[in-house]
């Protein structure tokens, strides 16, 4: 990525809304944090997007029948054989 395409312009909004916040909230928050008005921006961006975007790439989607059954199938052997000694529930 070239120079001229690294900035970007900020157009504050003439009043405070859930869309948008103007110069004086900026400054106010910066100031309230010690911090310039740019990191402040910065800031807010970086904790937006991390609410926004997923923390994990996106899976391959729902397995398929014959994945279920390859799992349930490899379960089945893993699971124990015999009586049943006791039993204790979690929720009972």
């Amino acid at each position: 990525m070239d120079n001229s395409n690294k900035n970007i312009l900020v157009k504050f909004c003439s009043k405070d809304t859930q869309f948008g916040v103007t110069r004086a909230t900026v400054k106010a928050i910066a100031k309230e944090l010690d911090i310039n008005e740019t990191q402040a921006i910065h800031l807010a961006l970086s904790k937006f997007a991390a609410d926004v975007l997923p923390a994990y790439e996106a899976d391959d989607g729902p397995l398929t029948t014959k994945q279920i059954k390859m799992l349930r199938a490899h379960a089945e052997k893993q699971l124990p054989k015999g009586k049943v000694l006791s039993r204790k529930d979690l929720f009972a």
